[in-house]
Protein backbone atom coordinates (compact mmCIF):
# COMPACT_ATOMS: atom_id res chain seq x y z
CA UNK A 1 0.00 0.00 0.00
CA UNK A 2 1.38 3.55 -0.85
CA UNK A 3 2.09 5.39 2.01
CA UNK A 4 -0.03 8.91 2.32
CA UNK A 5 2.48 10.22 4.75
CA UNK A 6 6.11 10.36 3.80
CA UNK A 7 8.26 12.79 6.12
CA UNK A 8 6.72 12.89 9.19
CA UNK A 9 7.33 15.10 12.95
CA UNK A 10 6.34 12.29 15.39
CA UNK A 11 6.13 14.18 18.97
CA UNK A 12 6.14 12.40 22.17
CA UNK A 13 5.59 13.65 25.40
CA UNK A 14 8.58 12.99 28.27
CA UNK A 15 5.98 11.26 30.41
CA UNK A 16 5.27 8.66 27.76
CA UNK A 17 8.59 7.71 28.64
CA UNK A 18 7.92 7.05 31.96
CA UNK A 19 5.90 3.65 31.63
CA UNK A 20 4.23 2.94 35.17
CA UNK A 21 6.91 4.54 37.11
CA UNK A 22 6.85 8.35 38.39
CA UNK A 23 10.01 9.87 37.03
CA UNK A 24 12.88 8.86 34.54
CA UNK A 25 12.72 6.48 31.69
CA UNK A 26 11.55 2.70 31.72
CA UNK A 27 13.56 0.58 29.61
CA UNK A 28 10.34 -1.23 28.34
CA UNK A 29 8.85 2.30 26.79
CA UNK A 30 11.92 3.32 25.07
CA UNK A 31 12.29 0.41 24.09
CA UNK A 32 8.56 -0.25 22.10
CA UNK A 33 8.81 3.36 21.19
CA UNK A 34 12.33 2.69 18.99
CA UNK A 35 10.42 -0.41 17.44
CA UNK A 36 7.85 1.55 16.38
CA UNK A 37 10.07 4.42 14.85
CA UNK A 38 11.95 1.42 12.81
CA UNK A 39 8.97 -0.28 11.39
CA UNK A 40 8.25 3.46 10.02
CA UNK A 41 12.03 3.55 9.08
CA UNK A 42 11.33 0.12 7.29
CA UNK A 43 8.46 1.14 5.70
CA UNK A 44 10.54 4.00 3.75
CA UNK A 45 8.93 7.09 5.62
CA UNK A 46 11.15 9.83 6.69
CA UNK A 47 11.14 10.17 10.43
CA UNK A 48 12.07 13.38 12.55
CA UNK A 49 10.95 12.89 16.79
CA UNK A 50 10.61 15.70 19.43
CA UNK A 51 10.38 14.45 22.55
CA UNK A 52 9.41 16.20 25.95
CA UNK A 53 12.11 16.18 29.21
CA UNK A 54 8.48 15.85 31.94
CA UNK A 55 9.69 13.23 32.79
CA UNK A 56 12.67 14.36 33.96
CA UNK A 57 12.19 17.92 34.50
CA UNK A 58 9.79 20.84 33.78
CA UNK A 59 10.71 24.09 33.73
CA UNK A 60 7.06 25.44 34.77
CA UNK A 61 7.90 23.55 38.09
CA UNK A 62 10.99 25.60 38.62
CA UNK A 63 9.32 28.33 40.16
CA UNK A 64 7.85 26.25 42.83
CA UNK A 65 11.30 24.93 43.84
CA UNK A 66 12.83 28.81 43.72
CA UNK A 67 14.26 28.76 40.69
CA UNK A 68 14.35 31.88 37.94
CA UNK A 69 11.89 30.58 35.15
CA UNK A 70 13.92 31.53 32.00
CA UNK A 71 16.77 29.02 33.90
CA UNK A 72 14.01 26.62 34.59
CA UNK A 73 13.43 26.59 30.54
CA UNK A 74 16.81 25.94 30.22
CA UNK A 75 16.90 22.89 32.81
CA UNK A 76 13.84 21.63 30.93
CA UNK A 77 15.37 22.14 27.47
CA UNK A 78 18.51 20.44 29.04
CA UNK A 79 15.70 17.01 30.38
CA UNK A 80 14.80 17.18 26.46
CA UNK A 81 18.58 16.31 24.99
CA UNK A 82 19.26 12.99 27.75
CA UNK A 83 15.65 11.62 26.25
CA UNK A 84 17.02 12.01 23.12
CA UNK A 85 20.07 10.54 23.72
CA UNK A 86 18.40 7.71 25.14
CA UNK A 87 16.02 7.33 22.01
CA UNK A 88 18.99 7.92 19.51
CA UNK A 89 21.03 5.05 21.87
CA UNK A 90 17.73 2.57 21.68
CA UNK A 91 17.48 2.83 17.65
CA UNK A 92 21.09 2.17 17.21
CA UNK A 93 20.64 -0.77 19.07
CA UNK A 94 18.32 -1.83 16.65
CA UNK A 95 20.44 -0.83 13.43
CA UNK A 96 18.47 2.45 12.94
CA UNK A 97 20.67 5.32 11.38
CA UNK A 98 19.93 8.63 13.61
CA UNK A 99 21.10 11.80 14.30
CA UNK A 100 20.56 13.63 17.36
CA UNK A 101 20.26 17.75 16.67
CA UNK A 102 20.43 19.85 19.40
CA UNK A 103 18.97 23.72 19.19
CA UNK A 104 21.82 24.79 21.99
CA UNK A 105 25.32 23.79 20.88
CA UNK A 106 26.60 20.61 22.77
CA UNK A 107 29.46 19.71 20.51
CA UNK A 108 30.34 16.59 22.10
CA UNK A 109 26.71 15.00 21.89
CA UNK A 110 24.58 16.41 19.25
CA UNK A 111 24.93 17.81 15.95
CA UNK A 112 23.94 21.94 16.08
CA UNK A 113 20.70 22.56 14.11
CA UNK A 114 21.58 23.34 10.67
CA UNK A 115 17.82 22.96 8.61
CA UNK A 116 19.42 21.96 5.55
CA UNK A 117 21.48 19.23 6.65
CA UNK A 118 18.60 17.94 9.01
CA UNK A 119 16.97 17.67 5.47
CA UNK A 120 19.76 15.46 3.91
CA UNK A 121 19.63 13.11 6.50
CA UNK A 122 16.21 12.87 6.27
CA UNK A 123 16.76 11.62 2.37
CA UNK A 124 19.31 9.01 3.22
CA UNK A 125 16.88 7.86 5.86
CA UNK A 126 18.25 8.85 8.95
CA UNK A 127 16.31 9.33 12.21
CA UNK A 128 16.37 12.69 13.20
CA UNK A 129 16.02 13.93 16.94
CA UNK A 130 15.29 17.32 18.06
CA UNK A 131 16.31 18.00 21.16
CA UNK A 132 16.64 21.64 23.51
CA UNK A 133 13.10 22.37 21.76
CA UNK A 134 13.39 26.07 19.83
CA UNK A 135 16.73 26.47 21.94
CA UNK A 136 14.87 29.81 23.46
CA UNK A 137 13.43 30.05 27.06
CA UNK A 138 8.79 30.65 27.07
CA UNK A 139 8.65 27.97 24.29
CA UNK A 140 7.41 24.35 24.93
CA UNK A 141 8.77 21.41 22.90
CA UNK A 142 5.09 21.80 21.09
CA UNK A 143 5.99 25.10 19.48
CA UNK A 144 9.68 23.42 18.87
CA UNK A 145 7.70 20.16 17.18
CA UNK A 146 5.65 22.88 15.41
CA UNK A 147 8.68 24.96 14.01
CA UNK A 148 10.70 22.01 13.32
CA UNK A 149 7.64 20.30 11.32
CA UNK A 150 7.15 23.01 9.45
CA UNK A 151 11.15 23.68 8.71
CA UNK A 152 11.59 20.45 7.35
CA UNK A 153 8.40 20.52 5.32
CA UNK A 154 6.79 17.76 7.16
CA UNK A 155 4.15 16.41 5.73
CA UNK A 156 2.13 15.74 9.19
CA UNK A 157 2.54 16.02 12.72
CA UNK A 158 1.94 12.94 15.00
CA UNK A 159 1.18 13.62 18.14
CA UNK A 160 1.29 10.52 20.88
CA UNK A 161 -1.12 10.54 23.79
CA UNK A 162 -2.56 8.46 26.01
CA UNK A 163 -6.04 8.33 24.92
CA UNK A 164 -7.26 7.63 20.91
CA UNK A 165 -7.77 11.32 19.88
CA UNK A 166 -9.26 14.43 20.60
CA UNK A 167 -12.95 14.21 23.00
CA UNK A 168 -15.23 16.83 24.17
CA UNK A 169 -13.22 16.93 27.44
CA UNK A 170 -10.89 14.17 29.10
CA UNK A 171 -11.96 11.04 28.65
CA UNK A 172 -9.76 9.75 31.82
CA UNK A 173 -12.43 11.89 33.42
CA UNK A 174 -15.45 12.23 32.27
CA UNK A 175 -17.02 8.69 30.43
CA UNK A 176 -19.62 10.91 28.34
CA UNK A 177 -17.09 12.77 26.77
CA UNK A 178 -17.25 12.07 22.70
CA UNK A 179 -14.31 11.52 19.99
CA UNK A 180 -13.64 13.56 17.28
CA UNK A 181 -12.57 12.59 14.21
CA UNK A 182 -12.14 15.70 12.13
CA UNK A 183 -11.82 19.36 13.46
CA UNK A 184 -10.66 22.03 11.55
CA UNK A 185 -8.07 24.63 13.22
CA UNK A 186 -11.13 26.91 14.21
CA UNK A 187 -13.28 24.71 15.52
CA UNK A 188 -10.30 23.96 17.92
CA UNK A 189 -10.11 26.88 19.09
CA UNK A 190 -13.71 28.12 19.39
CA UNK A 191 -13.93 24.93 21.52
CA UNK A 192 -11.28 25.51 23.89
CA UNK A 193 -9.60 22.14 23.08
CA UNK A 194 -6.46 21.53 24.32
CA UNK A 195 -4.42 20.22 21.37
CA UNK A 196 -1.09 21.80 21.85
CA UNK A 197 -0.09 25.40 23.18
CA UNK A 198 -1.26 28.03 21.35
CA UNK A 199 1.97 29.32 19.79
CA UNK A 200 2.43 25.61 18.14
CA UNK A 201 -1.00 25.57 16.74
CA UNK A 202 -1.22 28.86 15.48
CA UNK A 203 1.90 27.59 13.28
CA UNK A 204 0.65 24.85 11.98
CA UNK A 205 -2.73 26.90 11.36
CA UNK A 206 -1.02 29.42 9.46
CA UNK A 207 0.94 27.12 7.01
CA UNK A 208 -1.65 24.65 6.49
CA UNK A 209 0.39 21.74 8.39
CA UNK A 210 -2.13 18.88 9.45
CA UNK A 211 -1.93 17.07 13.15
CA UNK A 212 -3.08 13.91 13.84
CA UNK A 213 -3.70 13.38 17.50
CA UNK A 214 -3.50 9.68 18.64
CA UNK A 215 -3.36 6.77 20.94
CA UNK A 216 1.13 5.86 20.74
CA UNK A 217 0.38 3.05 22.38
CA UNK A 218 -2.15 1.63 20.21
CA UNK A 219 -0.16 -1.57 18.32
CA UNK A 220 0.19 -0.62 14.88
CA UNK A 221 -1.18 2.76 14.92
CA UNK A 222 1.33 4.73 13.28
CA UNK A 223 1.74 2.35 10.43
CA UNK A 224 -1.32 2.74 9.65
CA UNK A 225 -1.91 6.38 9.94
CA UNK A 226 1.21 6.35 7.67
CA UNK A 227 -0.39 4.36 5.02
CA UNK A 228 -3.60 6.69 5.19
CA UNK A 229 -6.43 5.12 7.49
CA UNK A 230 -8.56 7.14 9.72
CA UNK A 231 -6.96 6.94 12.96
CA UNK A 232 -7.27 9.39 16.10
CA UNK A 233 -8.57 12.68 15.31
CA UNK A 234 -7.03 15.22 12.29
CA UNK A 235 -7.02 18.82 12.29
CA UNK A 236 -6.80 20.10 9.42
CA UNK A 237 -8.35 23.27 7.54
Amino acid sequence: MALKYKRILLKLSGESLMGDNQFGIAPTMLHYYALQIQNLVNMGVEVAVVIGGGNIFRGLQATDAGIERVQGDYMGMMATVINGMALQSALEGLGVYTRLVSAIEMKQIAEPYIRRRCIRHLEKRRVVIFSAGTGSPYFTTDSAAALRANEINADVILKGTRVDGIYTADPEKDPSATKFDHLTFTKVISLGLNVMDMTAFTLCQENNLPIIVFDINGGENLERIVRGEAIGTLVAG
